[in-house]
């Protein structure tokens, strides 16, 4: 059967939802029983999302198969609760290093390679295959960046030719806009929605549908003027408005009849009955915003917080276990570069620490990792947060002369953290890390096997550096245990102190496992101590 294709576009600028609108269309027609995935292109010029700061970009996401990759694959997995593959995020460079590889080789028997049709063609072929391969009913791509973009152009005439080639009963187009209130007007403006769809429809491409984001609900005369406009039926002018969660974002553009006229155009009447599948649903999406009396305040104090999206996986998966457990979680984002009075986190019931890479901010995160032990406030650190608090415990319980990490200081007395053996031939940082997920065996009688309820898991991993193993004997003597491990026991990945209220490092990123109505078992654990 031919696979019907959804394209995501956005206009007038960036981080007005695209990634949730293709979420929750996706999720639409999951809910209708229909076999669904998601593809995300980035027009950037890096191969891969793994060497950018997140600060910059947002959080790097981390896929089943060792992909680095756009934070919005991961919205694409708690939304339709499956894996996505790291094939699913193409980028600019991968497409023009696939081409250059074959002129290389003389694959285009001596023609002038061009963006049309050799770019062009590279990035349907790779939209098509995965369309082939997975043998879905449809596939929702969501090409990133802002219309008129340079580098989206080449992207956006490869979208345009499918069109073309595959016909409209089997390719759309949907187009995020902002309709934005102005306090002095007080009404909502249309005009960036015009000029939007006016220059995506220059360079061919009409949208069947917009998507138009907006603190309140669309007026109809906004909905009418829009559609006047924009060469849009009027009941496909989508109110978008904000959301105590984005899992409600499904609902409202299902309350708008998205889901039947996607059907209508696709010439797939009468295939809509998803209520058995809503229920399940409704469910997960009230329990993320249903009010609660008991508030969790959790400090997590990292390197990159400035910017929330840096870490928004740690931030879904608290809430995640938070609405498991039926609390609301309050998160304040700590400066691990800035912090100097440590006694404010007394004010917090819990202490995150998730992961990061560098010297900077590294001491502040070693000083906030001891004063959790010392002062037995609930503590959960994630890779980075795991390696430091090894350290904390090396250089103040322990007491060894400068323990540290050798990728903070690389000629510490004692390097209690250090490069992991296959690492140290490596000169790319790009996609040389320990990624992807690893079986993970946990030792019976510990907390780690009281959290999981399993003698193994498997969890995904970003990391360079590990424990070094000269020193566990020392650790465990006086108090901190380490287990679990993986690899035939090379490499340690989870550290707990049983002694403590609740002290829990993991090597690996268990929040990129954790899914609304499935939360990841550590951090509920984690909030569960730090609720008590």
């Amino acid at each position: 059967m031919q696979t019907k294709f959804i394209f995501v576009t956005g206009g007038v600028m960036s981080g007005l939802g695209k990634g949730v609108t293709t979420s929750s269309i996706a999720k639409l027609l999951q809910l209708a029983n229909q076999k669904i995935s998601c593809i995300k292109i980035d027009p950037y010029l890096n191969y891969d999302a793994g060497t950018m700061n997140p600060v910059a970009h947002g959080e790097v996401f981390v896929t089943e198969d060792g992909g680095e990759c756009d934070m919005d694959i991961g919205n694409y997995e708690r939304f339709l609760n499956q894996n996505i593959p790291k094939i699913h995020n193409i980028t600019t460079a991968q497409v023009y290093s696939k081409v250059i590889d074959a002129e290389r080789k003389g694959e285009y028997l001596g023609a002038c390679v061009q963006i049309i049709p050799h770019i062009t063609d590279e990035i349907k072929n790779r939209i098509r295959k995965i369309a082939t391969d997975e043998a879905l009913d449809f596939l929702i791509v969501e090409c990133g960046g802002t219309v008129g973009d340079i580098e989206s152009l080449p992207f956006l005439e490869a979208l345009r030719q499918m069109r073309v080639e595959d016909g409209p009963k089997n390719v759309m187009f949907v187009h995020v806009t902002l309709a934005p209130s102005l306090d002095v007007v007080g009404e909502q403006k249309t005009k960036p929605t015009q000029h939007s769809v006016q220059e995506l429809r220059r360079i061919g491409i009409q949208a069947d549908f917009l998507a138009v984001r907006c603190t309140q609900p669309l007026e109809e005369k906004t909905k009418n003027k829009i559609a006047l406009f924009t060469n849009v039926a009027s009941e496909d002018v989508l109110s978008c408005h904000d959301a105590k969660s984005i899992f409600e974002v499904p609902q409202i553009l299902y309350d708008q009849g998205i889901l039947d006229s996607i059907f209508t155009k696709f010439g797939k009447v009468g295939m809509v009955n998803a209520s058995a599948n809503w229920d399940k649903w409704n469910k997960i999406a009230d329990s993320m915003i249903s009010p609660r009396d008991k508030k969790v305040k959790i400090a997590m104090v990292g390197k990159y917080v400035t910017l929330a999206d840096s870490y928004v996986s740690v931030n879904h998966a608290l809430k995640h276990a938070g609405a498991r457990l039926g609390k609301s979680v309050e998160i304040d984002w700590i400066d691990s570069e800035s912090i100097t009075d440590y006694s404010t986190l007394d004010n917090y019931n819990g202490i995150l620490i998730p992961g990061g890479f560098g010297i900077r901010g590294s001491e502040g995160i070693i000083k906030t990792a001891n004063y959790a032990r010392e002062k037995n406030i609930p503590y959960l650190g994630i890779c980075f947060g795991f390696q430091l608090a090894a350290i904390a415990f090396g250089q103040n319980v322990l007491n060894l002369d400068d323990a540290n990490s050798t990728e903070i200081k690389q000629d510490a007395k004692n390097p209690v953290i250090d490069l992991l053996p296959e690492q140290k031939n490596i000169s790319d940082m790009g996609g040389s890390l320990r990624l992807g997920g690893h079986k993970i065996n946990i030792k019976p009688g510990t907390i780690a096997h009281k959290i999981y309820k399993s003698n193994s898991i498997n969890k995904r991993h970003r990391h360079r550096y590990e424990i070094n193993k000269e020193y566990i004997a020392q650790y465990e003597k006086n108090g901190m245990i380490f287990s679990a491990e993986s690899d035939g026991g090379k490499r340690m990945e989870i550290l707990e102190i049983p002694s403590h209220k609740f002290y829990l490092g993991v090597q690996f990123h268990p929040e990129f496992n954790s899914r609304p109505g499935f939360a990841e078992e550590s951090f509920v654990s984690f909030l569960e101590a730090s609720s008590r």
